[in-house]
């Protein structure tokens, strides 16, 4: 690959993070000149991409929509599909792509031409995903809106319903969204308050950029995963388990989703504890049986008893079942069958 074409594909995938670029920006990421970088850009437009550029002191270049798709090897059917895909990835956090699955939904539909976008709209609109019962699912529109405006430095402004159910505007700084678990977070900086801030963005509505950019803050952490499962930490509402776990550290972390929804810490190859962040008890329960691994519950009594309840109900429905009561879907019992 000469060292044009590569320049060219490191602009692109620069142009693609759905933000404004300075020139000058540009030219240092790029170890070149402004005057290159706007060569470069007019060869993007002759390949079909559309940057467009403004002019000003705060002026720049962004990849933008056009009238056709850009060649991304995609067509119509396959755009729509991903899209379509990457909204149901995201909107359901499922763990290990979901961060990358909002960044590419953020990219892709960035450049997405009007029509493509609303046949997307349409199917989302159109279809009901069945609940997966693991906690509260989000607007993967929320999440794009969200992603653009943390890649841009912009401010939001949405809707926020706190745990008590007051419903409130706010005014943030967006800096991560970190995925923990079931749910999404938002970590921003809130200008009402004057402080750092952790939204649900289950709990979010009408989200959108105010176009006002501000310099990065530094955030109060060594990241904004660190700092979700720090502030959860200090948290006195709700309840913490302390159980242990017959299965190996690494797994059962991978199974309960990430360090934000407690430690795990080794005891041998084979057991570990499991010290929760603050929950309902039935979620803490849920997350326990759904582990795969025989456990013990230390902390705290409620817990022991719901568990203890919750196999007895399910010892007393196995042996209360009959052969006639297995049917299940399609055997001509259920309506449709």
């Amino acid at each position: 690959m000469s060292e044009t074409s590569a320049r060219l594909l490191n602009l692109l995938s620069l142009l693609q993070t759905p933000r404004e670029w300075p020139g000058r920006e540009l030219a240092e990421r790029l170890r070149v000149t402004t005057r290159t970088i706007r060569r470069d850009i007019e060869r993007l437009r002759e390949l079909g991409y559309p940057v467009h550029a403004t002019m000003g002191a705060d002026g720049g270049y962004r990849l933008a929509a056009g009238t056709a798709m850009p060649p991304l090897l995609l067509d119509d059917e396959e755009a729509v599909a991903i899209a379509v895909g990457l909204r149901s990835t995201a909107g359901h956090t499922l763990v290990g792509i979901e961060e990358a699955s909002v960044r590419a939904l953020a990219k892709l539909e960035q450049v997405l031409p009007t029509r493509l976008r609303r046949r997307v709209s349409t199917l989302g609109t159109a279809t009901v995903p069945m609940p997966g019962g693991d906690g509260p699912t989000v607007d993967p529109e929320h999440l794009t809106v969200l992603a653009a405006a943390i890649a841009n430095h912009e401010r939001v402004r949405f809707r926020y319903r706190a745990h008590a159910g007051e419903s409130s505007r706010r005014l943030v700084e967006p800096h991560r969204l970190v995925a923990a678990g079931r749910r999404w977070y938002l970590v921003g900086y809130d200008n009402d308050r004057d402080d750092w801030r952790i939204f649900r963005v289950d709990r979010l509505a009408e989200p959108f950029a105010t176009g006002v950019r501000t310099p990065p803050r530094e955030l109060p952490a060594a990241d904004a995963g660190t700092y979700v499962q720090e502030r959860m930490r200090g948290l006195t509402a709700g309840y913490r388990a302390v159980a242990t776990v017959r299965g190996p550290a690494a797994e059962v972390a991978a199974r309960l989703g990430g360090p934000a929804v407690g430690e795990v810490t080794p005891l041998d190859a084979g057991t570990c504890r499991w010290r929760s962040t603050p929950d309902s008890l039935e979620w803490l329960a849920m997350r326990l049986m759904l582990l795969g691994f025989e456990f013990t519950v230390h902390e705290p009594a409620e817990l022991t008893a719901y568990v203890r309840e919750l196999g007895g109900r399910a010892v007393r429905a196995a042996r209360a079942g009959a052969p006639d009561d297995a049917a299940g879907p399609g055997d001509g019992n259920t309506p449709g069958g």
